[in-house]
């Protein structure tokens, strides 16, 4: 047996219809660094870097707990995407401008966090944190 974890990287896979919108927008806008570009003859995908992944499971009754706090109500489906940003109230008003929906601005959450809610590019729900020291 080794101590070496099974798994090595966890990457999300979004069909966009608006391809170009939705690299823009996540590349431009939110900043994710591009690691790598391919296409096939009727197509293209970009690999975009967001750091550190995590997967985080949650039951249905904390989802809508997650939500309750974050929105006021239960608005995510069974996929949400987390981003921790340095500035969230920043990166929320940045977000909005290139197109996102606002569904929630930054809230502070019981764990110690800012967190906003919108709806992104390639129908992604997504949330911004920002990690409170106080």
């Amino acid at each position: 047996m080794t101590d070496e974890p099974a798994v090595r990287e966890l990457r999300l896979v979004v069909t966009a219809a608006d391809y170009e919108a939705a690299l823009h927008f996540y590349r431009d806008v939110l900043g994710l660094t591009e690691r790598g570009a391919f296409a096939s003859p009727d197509g293209r995908v970009t690999i975009l870097d967001a750091g550190r992944a995590t997967l985080e499971l949650t039951d249905p009754n904390h989802a809508e707990f997650i939500d309750e706090v974050e929105v006021g109500r239960r608005v995510a489906g069974h996929i949400r995407v987390a981003f921790q940003v340095d500035d969230s109230v920043a990166a929320t008003s940045k977000l909005a401008a290139a197109g996102a929906q606002v569904i929630a601005e930054p809230t502070r959450t019981p764990w110690n966090s800012l967190n906003s809610r919108l709806e992104a590019p390639g129908a992604l729900q997504l949330t911004l944190f920002t990690e409170l020291d106080d």
